[in-house]
């Protein structure tokens, strides 16, 4: 009889339990906290998964991670993400428990220079039962030590690594889990608790909506903390990377890996309401196909391309726009007015009536010096001969109005002029093209190309000409046909080209933190970022292109060319000298209205000087050895040698000449 009443007590406990379990899991009121409410205010990245396990494994497996995992810096940049990879393979039936259950992962500065990772995972219902706290010791050895303390009335535990030293805060508030291995983001958790910022802002909202929870991960940015992140590579962010800050509000993205390793992000992003205004009439001018790529060298570093149906009705909508600040709608107008009266011309017949559907500024590696950025704007023309003439009018105006005296410079039968109006661009435009101060210009075709260097002039003809460009490229075009053909806004960059300039104008610190990240970065090689007007909103797609890094760099860099033009002994006897030591390197100039120009040695010395007329080689010519005696003398005409040429030894006795 007793054995009977410990087994129907025991039974009747079991039954009780279960009972419990069912109240629990069914019956109890659903009052579960989002996810969302509980990150900090702050997050400059948060990421977003429903099935964090299946993700991760996907991810895991990729080529990209097998060899971002190799690298010295993302090694380090992703050692908390390594932490979980490690747990999750040591307890993968505990996880794939979690699996199913919203997860999110937020980066948050917390020094200049110094990153969080914060985790929420939602519990769901099972964060009810007190079991689940404790069972957190069986997952402890004696190389950890657990302990608690109260923060807001809030508990939280602190796991403590012997080894590492390190130590991961957890707390569970309502049915969420939150932990880091930063204690104030915790706390910054706890805290949002009570007044939620970030899952209460309405633009993120409608982001969050947009994108929806379908996929196995979503990547939301806030970019009125981005360029603080960007700030831990570089102390002094670039313009763009500040303007993406205060025109941008929130982008969210979801993602799909494929087998090659590239990741492909369509999502979208919504405007700040105090913008530079060109986003706005943007998102009101419709979208145009993209053929910049025409005469973009294969060289260019970044293509920055904006399209509209077409570049009047974008002309007027910029103009709208502008009028809800009159002050600077004033200022606005003024600055056209005053160029207008002075010049004697109509900005919206000599400029706007014939810009067509697309400009776009780009950024292309130096053909003369290592690491300089060549920039470029391009103005589609949606009439060439319409263009033409009335360029022709504003330059012959400029002639008139101001003492500028240039003469146009024919460049392989393309003709480079100069427009002396200082500031137009950014006086047209906005602050975004005030790279494009006093410029001068040539057209290829239905494009009309900009820059205040007439060198970058010269090295995109150079190009054209050779039809080294973009459009010709079967691994642009390959990359390109990721994206839809017509866009808004559309960005492309050759990371390793993009690199390599931004490497030659670090300083040694900055230098040294991209030498470590250098495999990280360029494993990436071509990156591109597409907005298209959706409503209110941009529908944005991202693409990283993953290629092994081996492969990058034998891309990258090819064998060196052999210079046979000129002999680099030059203790030779007359006998062994030929015509080759005529065969002159092409001069690049900066000012096309220079009298002369001249090279040096790096002590100062004259390496060679040469008279110039409206840019080209005109006049005598001279080159020097080192000691500072005469090596080449000779005569252009037009850029063409002539008459007679000699050349000296080091000890200035002629030793071969050549009639031309």
């Amino acid at each position: 009889m007793t054995k009977k009443r410990i087994l129907y007590g025991f039974l009747g406990l079991i039954v009780l339990y279960l009972c419990y379990l069912v109240y629990i899991f069914v019956l109890s009121p659903k009052t579960n906290l989002q996810s969302i409410y509980l990150i900090p205010k702050d997050a400059v990245f948060v990421i977003e998964s429903e099935r964090p396990v299946e993700g991760w494994e996907q991810i895991s497996k990729s080529k990209a991670w097998h060899h971002l995992k190799k690298n010295d810096y993302f090694s380090e940049l992703t050692e908390s993400i390594q932490r979980v990879d490690t747990v999750f393979n040591n307890n993968h039936k505990l996880f794939e428990f979690f699996d199913d259950r919203s997860l999110f992962i937020s980066i948050h500065m917390t020094s200049p220079k110094d990153y969080g990772i914060f985790y929420v995972l939602d519990l769901k219902r099972i964060a009810k039962l007190q079991l689940l706290k404790t069972y957190l010791n069986t997952l402890l050895d004696d190389g950890y030590v657990l302990s608690k303390r109260t923060y807001h009335e809030h508990e939280i535990l602190e796991v403590h690594d012997r080894e590492s030293k390190e130590t991961m805060y957890l707390s569970f508030i309502k049915n969420q889990l939150v932990a880091s291995y930063t204690h104030t983001l915790v706390e910054a958790s706890i805290d949002q608790y009570a007044e939620p910022v970030l899952g209460r802002n309405l633009n993120f909202l409608e982001i969050n909506q947009k994108v929806g929870h379908e996929d196995l991960f979503r990547l939301y940015v806030q970019y009125h903390f981005f360029d603080d992140y960007i700030k831990m590579y570089s102390d002094q962010p670039s313009n763009w990377v500040k303007r993406v800050s205060e025109n941008f509000l929130f982008s969210g993205f979801y993602f799909d890996l494929d087998k090659n390793s590239t990741l492909t992000a369509n999502g979208y992003t919504n405007i700040s309401a105090v913008n530079e205004y060109y986003l706005e009439a943007l998102q009101k001018s419709g979208k145009a196909k993209r053929s910049i790529p025409e005469v973009a060298p294969n060289s260019t570093a970044l293509y920055v391309s904006y399209g509209f149906d077409s570049f009047s009705e974008f002309y007027k909508n910029f103009e709208k726009v502008q009028q809800s600040d009159p002050e600077q709608f004033e200022s606005y107008q003024e600055g056209i007015t005053k160029v207008e009266k002075f010049l004697k011309i109509d900005v919206k017949e000599n400029f706007v009536s014939w810009i067509g559907n697309e400009i776009a500024v780009l950024q292309i590696q130096s053909h003369i010096t290592k690491g300089k950025n060549d920039v470029a704007l391009v103005l589609k023309a949606n009439n060439a001969e319409d263009a033409k003439t009335n360029l022709n009018f504003v330059v012959e105006q400029i002639r008139k109005k101001t003492p500028v005296k240039f003469k146009a410079v024919n460049y392989k039968d393309y003709e480079i002029n100069f427009l002396s109006i200082k500031g137009f661009f950014k006086m047209l435009l906005g602050g975004r093209f005030d790279e494009f101060d006093k410029p001068y210009f040539t057209q290829i075709d239905d494009y009309v190309i900009f820059s205040d260097n007439p060198n970058t002039l010269k090295g995109i003809i150079d190009k054209v000409s050779e039809g080294d460009i973009l459009a010709s490229s079967e691994e642009f075009k390959n990359f390109d046909e990721k994206f839809d053909s017509e866009s808004t806004v559309f960005v492309y960059s050759n990371v390793p080209l993009l690199f390599d300039n931004m490497y030659a104008l670090a300083d040694a610190p900055t230098k040294q933190k991209m030498y470590k990240n250098k495999d990280f970065i360029i494993c990436f090689p071509q990156v591109g970022l597409q907005l298209t007007p959706e409503d209110d909103l941009f529908e944005s797609r991202l693409v990283l292109n993953y290629k092994d890094v081996e492969e990058v760099k034998k891309a990258t860099n090819p064998s060196k060319n052999i210079n046979t033009t000129t002999p680099k002994n030059q203790n030779i006897t007359s006998t062994e000298i030929t015509d080759a030591v005529f065969n002159l390197k092409p001069i690049y100039p900066n000012d096309l209205n220079a009298k002369s120009f001249t090279k040096k040695y790096a002590n100062g010395d004259v390496r060679f000087q040469v008279e110039l007329k409206d840019g080209l080689k005109h006049g005598r010519y001279e080159a020097f050895y080192p000691n500072g005696i005469r090596k080449i003398r000779g005569r252009f005409r037009d850029d063409e040698q002539v008459g007679t040429w000699r050349y000296y030894n080091e000890d200035g006795e002629q030793v071969h000449k050549k009639r031309f």
